[in-house]
């Protein structure tokens, strides 16, 4: 089975993707204040569709072969990675040590989590 098939990965990569969706419908207006609200509120709404479409099947598919805490471990670690880039390269708001301190702190939970029982 070609790499980009594989249980373990398709997962990870349709998590990465609505993640992406998920942090643009929450983040990207806050550089186009004066857009109304409304209008936010539905483009966000269009954007987090999307990210729907993406991690219902991630989970679905992913379910196959992690658990469920290890699933939302792994959304949650890309949506770290994924939110420092996006405001780094799209907010233009750099992160201190205090942000890499906290999220490594948050992956060395998630290397428990993989871990198994102690």
């Amino acid at each position: 089975m070609p790499a980009a098939l594989s249980p373990y990965l398709m997962p990870i990569a349709l998590l990465l993707g609505s993640n992406i969706f998920m942090t643009a419908a929450w983040y990207w207006h806050l550089k186009y204040k004066e857009v109304p609200i409304l209008s936010v509120i539905f483009i966000s709404w269009g954007l987090a569709f999307v990210e729907y479409c993406l991690a219902v099947p991630a989970n679905r598919l992913g379910s196959d072969v992690y658990s469920a805490a290890q699933l939302k471990t792994i959304q949650e670690v890309i949506t770290l990675v994924v939110f420092a880039g996006f405001s780094v390269l799209y907010l233009k708001q750099g992160l201190t040590l205090n942000h890499l301190v906290g999220f490594a702190l948050i992956a060395s939970g998630a290397y428990f989590i993989f871990r198994g029982p102690l």
